[in-house]
């Protein structure tokens, strides 16, 4: 049975008849102000904190995986580019030499 706001009222105007104003306000302060139907129990709070947990987990791994996909796609550009400066730097080179002639071709 839920109390609602009438019957702690009531309760408040008994307690005033019985105990006084000062003793009727101290009690009714310690008394909830909502049923207990939305107090959380210590398994409510280890159940919300185990999903918590789940979702923060596959939340990291998520990202985690992310930034590795990220990182192999850098690393892979910046490899193959790298690589095609090196080629371009030695065909220059082997193209300068040439036209000085201090590389000259073979004979046929």
């Amino acid at each position: 049975m839920a109390i609602d706001e009438q019957a702690r009222h009531e309760l408040y105007n008994q307690l005033v008849e019985t105990l006084g104003v000062g003793y009727a306000r101290t009690l009714m302060e310690h008394l909830r102000p909502v049923g207990w139907a939305d107090v959380a129990t210590k398994r409510d709070l280890d159940t919300a904190l185990l999903a918590l947990r789940h979702e923060l987990t596959g939340t990291v791994h998520e990202a985690v995986a992310g930034l590795r996909a990220e990182i192999n796609n850098q690393t892979r550009l910046l490899f193959f580019s790298m690589l095609t400066v090196m080629l371009t730097a030695v065909a220059l080179a082997f193209t300068a030499a040439r036209f000085t002639g201090n590389l000259r071709p073979a004979a046929t």
